[in-house]
């Protein structure tokens, strides 16, 4: 007996019976409704982001940062670098915040001229790194051949030396200032950005829209600005967040060490610095308020950029 026969297992569909099936009412108004609204990259990445708690508690502080760093010494009643001997190393009260240093200054009012300090820099470096990576990267990136071994045996060079051996000499060199600093930090920083730059442009140069502009007699300037370098911005903007807290670092090192910023300039490196004699006394506000700010600085910005890096991931995308 064949095993169609038996009815358990097959129905034919001439004796499939009408209840089977219902008509399913429709709303017509409803009926060409998108159920979800259609969201550019930049919107859709911003959404993604925002869903991240860590990233945006690491914006909310930054934002916070930078609005007390900006307006917190203009309403502070203590000048920055006014000595009070009298009220030397006074702990931390309704009157002093963060209490007061070994020369009677406001630490919490030095704190925020540290975090302008610090911030500032820290941005500068970003984004000298990232306007010589971006040019330096592009055009090895897309002109290949002779052109990109010449240009990656430079970087290779760079890359080989020791960064902060570097940036110490060129302090010793030049001699301790801000400017100094945001040069020495430059000199090498960049190369880390053109390499992902060069490689982003390696994958993308090829593609079909890049061919077509290509056909049409686009120049390379123009294929790099309007073509490339777009593509590119999420993983530019990426390592950018990650630049600016290493930057903040090094100035705070180097001007603990005293290479950086020179004293009474506040600086979070500089407070540091003076507070080790402090230390050995009891006084830990000192020091524990700009090794503090240091901390979360890099912590904000580094859950930053690990955001980032998920919301600008195009794999990630729904």
């Amino acid at each position: 007996m064949n095993k169609h026969d038996n009815s358990n297992d097959f129905v034919h569909p001439e004796n499939v019976p009408d209840e089977w099936f219902k008509w399913k009412d429709v709303d017509k108004e409803t009926a060409e409704v998108v159920a979800r609204p259609s969201l550019s990259y930049w919107k859709d990445a911003w959404k993604r982001l925002l869903q991240n708690k860590l990233a945006l508690i690491g914006i909310i502080f930054l934002v916070l940062l930078t609005l007390f760093a900006i307006f917190g010494p203009i309403f502070s009643p203590y000048e920055v670098n006014k000595q009070d001997r009298p009220a030397q190393y006074l702990a931390p009260s309704s009157e002093h915040w963060f209490g007061t240093d070994s020369a009677g200054r406001d630490v919490f009012t030095r704190t925020w001229y540290g975090a302008r300090i610090s911030l500032f820099v820290g941005m500068m470096a970003a984004l000298i790194d990232v306007t010589i990576g971006i040019a330096y990267g592009g055009i090895s990136g897309y002109k290949g051949g002779r052109t990109d071994n010449i240009m990656m045996r430079i970087i290779e060079i760079l890359y080989g030396l020791p960064y902060l051996l570097v940036v110490i000499l060129l302090l010793v060199v030049m001699g301790p200032s801000l400017t100094t600093i945001i040069i020495a930090l430059t000199v090498t920083g960049w190369v880390g950005m053109a390499r992902i730059v060069r490689g982003q442009v390696l994958q993308i140069k090829n593609y079909e829209f890049v061919l077509a502009s290509r056909s049409f007699g686009a120049k390379s300037g123009r294929i790099i600005r309007k073509n490339l370098l777009p593509n590119t911005m999420g993983p530019i903007i990426v390592q950018m967040t990650l630049t600016v807290p290493s930057a903040i670092f090094a100035e705070a090192f180097l001007s603990f060490i005293g290479l950086g910023i020179q004293a009474p300039i506040a600086s979070w490196g500089v407070m540091a610095n003076d507070s080790l004699g402090a230390i050995l006394s009891g006084n830990w506000w000192t020091l524990f308020f700009p090794a503090l700010f240091i901390s979360l600085t890099m912590f904000a910005f580094n859950v930053l950029g690990d955001g980032l890096q998920d919301a600008l991931d195009p794999k990630l995308r729904k």
